[in-house]
């Protein structure tokens, strides 16, 4: 080899992968027939129709014309004996000349030795293959991949059902030739550096093996600096570790860097292809690979002195080796493009070669696979009556549950039974005079891998082990003596036996077996197939059919995959996703989305590429009326100062959000709008050193640029807001703080440009001078808008659709939408492949279609409504199918799903474009809207292809129509391009559903008062400048009143209204607590209805209902009856004045009895306050400026339901943020939360300082207002003749001229 190792190791490998591209592609000239020139020993079968061995070449009309079987069922098979192991490509089938016998379908079997078969496999499923029509024809099927093997078989599946079995065949490929390494599991070779040490940048080790062993090493090198590459087969998998340079990582106690494969222990041929560059490597194992990043600090591998393949030596110990050897054949072993096995073979120097053999020695051993859960069974006979008892095999399985053994002991000794049961392996002998005798031992065993198993009895002892751990065996005594008997049921029992010759408590064994002694004698399993021993029902003899369901893993999104033998499930747990292949995201794509469901402001996890790759982001959603924010929180949005740095030392600061940069980009892509603030504040500290200058302030965005400008400016303009402004403290700098003055000032705004968002570092370097000092705050990244959530499409004629790229979509598709229509039927979308197809349509009014071919055979479900679906309004749709399942969806109704089948086509291969709202044949087109598709995650913009498609429209109107009803309590709906908003200016509740309540709580002598729009007499000379949300419009004859009150003292004031004709309406609590409405109309006397269905002052929630039309008027607390009450005649409230909350200031006029009750007015929590279509205490709150209405005393805004428990005396306050990032002012940074490395300290002292003073400044207000509330109700009370709890002792006194209601209730 060179003497230079990187020149060598690059020559090495340009000839490995020239190599390794001729040996796995195919050889165009690999097409030679194979079997035409065989003899006729060369041919074999399961049996012959007419008696000897015939001939079955293709185009053969001699003799029979072919192969016919005995018998034509499902266990025949024709058998073609290649001579040599030789590479396969194609095969060709015709039926038996001059007959009516032909085979319809069949599966193909290939061998080395003639024994222990594998089937030829197609996307990981048994393939089947086509046959034929009639006997002459000639069906030809070339191979996906090629196949090395030297037999084959032909197993027909079906045949014409009015002939029998019949072929004639031919073979096609070429020869193979290959260089073979056997190891005995004693054995290794080892290849000899031609210098000390072998330094590598790149590497490319190729290899195949076969083995029965689950475990030991192919290869190990290691170096003295810590460097190593060992490849081992671990319980059948193969284990590749790599360090390059890491001393600290050890081989003897390092964790594999890759695990790969599955049941690579099977005697089968399986290949290994390791490529590696500096660090990345790739790892293939059969058809699967795996990408990662070698561990280490290095890039080179460095080996010192040699390679070792087959085992590790240990050095200076000849025939000692430091962990299991391989045991088993290596063929075309290639390191960097040197072939191992062919210098071993010519004895080259570089090789010592330790009891390698160079021909493939084969175990002929027979395993057996047990297929169906019901009716597999295997019956073999023993030897009656001999004094004890023993039988051994091995088995493997993935099912928890399943008969291994079931026989009838001679000599009433009872059944002996071996059966797992939750993958722990249990020995029972069940005796019809005696307790059952049970042996448990083990646990998971059924993971797949192969397991031993021996039962000895002998006289009263039994014995059971597992996997020949004699130390661990299992014994029991019996009380009787054990004898054997003359039948073996493995697996199950045949039908309508009796349990005294089989008894299976469990379900059948699903599984392999193999190596089955009875009384210590192997069992011909060969001669089991043939008829000649024994009995068998859905066996596969010669061969193990186990498959690993969870290679590779289906299982999306980091679900966890478990497997029986016939299926594969997934375990979602803490993933994020549901759904049968953890596919679907639980959580929505967008703030939008959330609010959509109905949610209010909040953190939530958003999904921006739904079942797409990218993790969940958690963001904080401010959902407001008008705008739905999404704000993503970094770890640095709090003002810091700055000082001391330099253009040769700059400052830096870098920015985490906690999400991956293609989370957040997914997520600013598909909003409308974003934004950063950006805050600088300076005293004689450049910003970006305008005009001509270069900046002395920048910042990185999300391609990792350098972006010379500041928020409020334009991209690639190096300047400030100021400057687009033209508003800077100096004209001739385009920023405040380029004008290097000696104060305070700042450049403050907002960065929107999508493209460069988010901010992940900024660079100060301009704080070094005397008297320069900065402070910096860069904000949360805020978004608004769904882009996608109300993309939506008209579409106007049948003809008319969009065209899109294919729908890639193998194994997971998932397709969402909402729309709506008015037509009957028709298409949502579709998209063809050669065969396969996809399509979701409306199928009639009331039915919506999924359709789809994946190459079993078309496969619909539909999901009938009970109500139409063509309504005009909008509807969701959901279809997704994956590996387990397919499944539709719409609206709420309950969910359509069908079981795919486990053995099978599974692809999905589509090549047509994808069409939305029509098809390729313009027919049965769709007439309606489209909106917010989504497929796989991805989002299709329907308004851009819309926007060039004829007959198609972007967007669609009438949204309302559908989701109006999510405006609750009077708030209004308003229709928007994209969406809708609730308008909540005639409701007393506010948020972005009009649900939110706007509530405060009243102290003693609170009092808001709302005046209504005076007489015309009185305003003729007035101002009628005040909103007309706030001008009384509705009759004077009606009353629609709705609040929500919670107290715990009596009486109390809680609503009152007056008029300039000394009508009135008060709704008071009484000194019992009993609710009272009083009106006075029309100069009639007092009406008093009195509510007396509990105390309404015990600390709880109240809700009250008064309406008034003409005479009538009907009220309701809470879920009570509701109580009604007729007036004499038709009366009118006539020119309301004014509406009180609380006290009533101006008691002038006032009712006696009512002001008995307005002393103190209403202490406790008043909310929704609603009176017609004025909603007073929310205008008090929210609009004190332009509404008509007054405060006086202390009202604080609070939660009515968070105060529910509390002393509503001693509540002050309770406070809730709409948005924890929100803005903050920071115009006088030095007084705010400036913060550096050396003020941390300084800062907390200062906290808690400030909470202190805060405190005692609280408890003094408290105490001033206490003592204040103390002095006035004593003077108040000198005010009055009597003394105020007297005055209430009794239940107000109604005069003569008060009426008292009557009750009427309704339920």
């Amino acid at each position: 080899m060179d003497s230079v190792p990187s020149l060598a190791s690059g020559f090495t490998l340009l000839f490995s992968v020239l190599w390794h591209i001729g040996s796995t592609a195919t050889n165009y000239n690999c097409d030679n027939p194979l079997s035409a020139l065989l003899p006729q020993t060369a041919f074999s079968s399961s049996s012959e129709l007419f008696g000897s061995p015939s001939p079955a070449q293709l185009n053969r009309r001699i003799g029979p014309g072919g192969w016919s079987p005995v018998n034509s069922n499902a266990q025949q098979w024709l058998q073609i004996d290649l001579g040599n192991r030789v590479e396969i490509t194609a095969v060709a089938t015709q039926g038996r000349y001059g007959s009516s016998d032909w085979v319809t379908s069949y599966i193909l079997m290939f061998s080395d030795t003639g024994r222990n078969w594998k089937q030829y496999k197609q996307e990981d499923n048994i393939w089947t293959f086509s046959g034929n029509t009639n006997a002459d024809s000639i069906v030809h099927h070339k191979f996906l991949h090629s196949v090395k093997a030297r037999f084959i078989r032909f197993v027909p599946m079906e045949w014409n059902p009015n002939g029998k079995i019949g072929m004639r065949v031919e073979v096609y490929g070429c020869s193979y030739k290959s260089d073979v390494a056997d190891f005995d599991g004693r054995s290794s070779l080892l290849y000899r550096f031609n210098q000390k040490l072998m330094s590598t940048f790149k590497d490319v080790i190729s290899l195949k093996f076969k083995s029965m062993q689950g475990d030991g090493v192919l290869f190990h090198g290691e170096g003295q600096h810590g460097d190593y590459i060992t490849l081992e087969l671990q319980k059948g998998k193969l284990s590749l570790h790599i360090n390059l340079g890491d001393s600290k990582l050890r081989f003897s106690n390092s964790q594999p860097s890759v695990i790969l494969g599955s049941l690579l222990d099977d005697q089968h041929w399986h290949s290994v292809l390791i490529e590696r560059f500096n660090k990345q490597v790739n790892f293939t194992v059969d058809k699967h690979t795996q990408h990662f990043r070698a561990k280490g600090d290095g890039d080179y591998l460095d080996i010192d002195y040699e390679l070792s393949f087959g085992g590790i030596p240990v050095p200076g110990k000849p025939g000692t080796f430091l962990k299991k050897n391989f045991h088993g054949c290596i063929e075309n072993l290639y390191y960097n493009g040197v072939n191992i096995i062919d210098l071993a073979k010519r004895r080259k120097h570089q090789i010592y070669t330790g009891n390698v053999t160079f021909s493939c020695s084969e175990p002929q051993i027979v395993p057996i696979t047990f297929v169906n859960s019901s009716s597999s069974y295997l019956l073999l006979p023993g030897t009656p009556q001999i004094d004890g008892l023993s039988v051994s095999f091995q088995f493997r399985t993935w099912n928890r549950d399943g008969l291994l053994l079931s026989t009838a002991l001679s000599e009433d000794s009872g059944i002996l039974l071996l059966y797992l049961e939750d993958g722990l392996l249990r020995l029972v002998i069940q005796k019809m005079t005696e307790r059952s005798m049970e042996i448990p031992t083990g646990s998971n065993l059924n993971d797949g891998l192969w397991h031993s198993v021996s039962i000895n009895a002998r006289r009263n002892r039994i014995t059971l082990t597992l996997d020949n751990d004699a130390a661990s065996a299992a014994h029991e005594t019996t009380r009787l003596q054990i004898y054997s008997g003359n039948s073996y049921y493995f697996g199950g029992c045949p039908d309508n036996f009796t349990e005294s010759q089989c008894l299976n408590p469990i379900k059948a064994f699903q599984g392999c077996m193999r190596l089955i002694f009875i009384d210590n004698q192997p069992k011909d399993l060969i001669s089991v197939q043939q008829g000649s021993l024994g009995n068998f029902s859905d066996l596969h003899i010669d061969l193990c059919s186990i498959k690993d369901r969870c290679l590779p893993n289906y299982c999306e999104h980091g679900g966890t995959c478990a497997q029986s033998w016939a299926t594969f499930y997934c375990n979602c747990s803490d993933t994020g996703y549901t759904g049968a292949t953890c596919h679907n995201s639980i959580y929505e794509q967008s703030c939008e989305a959330y609010r959509h469901k109905g949610n209010t402001s909040g953190f939530f996890h958003i999904d921006p590429d739904g079942s797409g790759p990218l993790d969940p982001l958690y963001v904080y959603c401010n959902i407001t009326e008008d705008k739905i924010w999404t704000a993503v929180q970094h770890n640095n949005t709090e003002l810091i100062r700055v000082r001391g740095a330099h253009p040769k030392r700059p400052y830096v600061m870098y920015f985490n959000y906690s999400s991956s940069m293609e989370q957040l980009e997914a997520m600013i892509n598909g909003a409308e709008y974003c934004e950063q603030e950006t805050i600088y504040h300076c005293k004689k500290s450049r910003l970006l050193n305008t005009p001509n200058g270069m900046p002395f302030t920048w910042w990185i965005g999300r391609a990792n640029e350098k972006h010379p400008y500041w928020g409020g400016s334009l991209p690639g303009v190096q300047q400030c807001a100021c400057g687009l402004e033209e508003s800077c403290l100096d004209m001739r700098h385009f920023c405040n703080c380029d004008a290097d003055k000696e104060e305070w000032t700042n450049d403050t705004g907002l960065l929107s440009f999508k493209d460069h968002l988010p901010v992940t570092q900024i660079v100060i370097t301009d704080t070094n001078r005397s008297n320069s000092e900065a402070a910096w705050r860069i904000g949360p990244l805020r978004c608004y808008g769904d882009r996608h959530f109300w993309n939506a499409a008209s579409f106007n004629t049948e003809a008319s659709y969009l065209h899109f790229p294919t729908f890639h979509a193998e194994f997971s598709a998932d397709i969402s939408f909402f729309f709506k229509t008015t037509a009957l039927s028709g298409i949502f979308l579709e998209n063809l492949g050669i065969k396969d197809f996809i399509r979701l349509e409306i199928s009639s009014p009331s039915e919506v279609t999924f359709a789809l071919d994946v190459g079993n055979g078309p496969m619909e479900l539909t999901v009938l409504s009970p109500t139409p679906l063509n309504d005009n309004q909008w509807h969701y749709v959901q279809a997704e199918r994956n590996l387990k399942q397919t499944l539709l969806q719409v609206d709420d109704l309950p969910a359509k799903i069908l079981e795919t089948q486990e053995d099978g086509h599974f692809r999905l291969q589509l090549n047509s474009q994808l069409f939305v709202g029509g098809t390729a044949s313009r027919q049965k087109g769709f007439l309606g809207c489209i909106r917010s598709l989504h497929l796989n995650g991805q989002k299709l913009d329907l308004e851009e292809k819309a926007l060039v498609t004829p007959g198609v429209k972007p967007g669609c109107p009438g949204h309302c129509s559908s989701y109006g009803n999510f405006c609750h309590n009077g708030g209004k709906c308003v229709e928007k391009y994209n969406g809708y908003l609730c308008d909540c200016t005639n409701s007393p509740y506010e948020g972005p559903f009009c649900k939110k309540e706007v509530s405060a709580i009243f102290e003693a002598g609170t009092s808001v008062t709302y005046v209504f729009q005076e007489p015309y007499p009185v305003t003729k000379n007035t101002s009628l400048s005040s909103s007309a949300i706030y001008v009384d419009s509705v009759p004077s004859s009606k009353e629609n009143i709705a609040f929500n009150f919670l107290t715990g003292q009596t009486p109390c004031l809680l609503l009152y209204i007056d008029s300039y004709f000394q009508d009135y309406l008060a709704v008071l609590l009484s000194k019992n607590g009993n609710l009272q409405v009083r009106y006075q109309l029309s100069k009639e006397r007092v009406h008093v209805c009195t509510f007396d269905a509990e105390n309404f002052a015990n600390r709880r929630m109240h809700h009250v209902k008064i309406n008034r039309d003409g005479k009538e008027l009907t009220i309701q607390v809470d879920q009570h009856p509701i109580y009604r009450y007729n007036f004499s005649s038709e009366v009118d409230f006539r020119a309301v004045r004014s509406l009180t909350l609380g006290k009533v200031t101006d008691s002038l006029g006032l009712d006696v009895e009512v002001s008995k009750v307005n002393t103190v007015g209403f202490v406790g929590c008043l909310s929704s306050v609603q009176y017609n279509h004025i909603a007073p205490l929310k205008a008090a709150l929210r609009h004190p400026s332009i509404a008509p209405v007054s405060v006086k005393g202390i009202l604080v805004e609070a939660n009515c339901r968070s105060v529910m428990e509390a002393d509503i005396n001693t509540v002050t306050t309770v406070y809730s943020s709409s948005d924890p990032f929100g803005k903050t002012d920071e115009r006088e940074p030095l007084t705010n939360a400036v913060r550096s490395d050396s003020a941390v300290i300084g800062g907390v002292i200062a906290v808690v300082i400030f909470i202190i003073f805060c405190i005692i400044g609280i408890m003094t207000r408290f105490l001033y207002q206490h003592k204040h509330s103390h002095r006035t109700n004593q003077m108040k009370e000198k005010e009055y003749p009597e003394n105020l709890e007297n005055s209430f002792r009794n239940d107000i006194d109604l005069q003569n001229t008060v009426s008292e209601c009557k009750r009427e209730y309704f339920i």
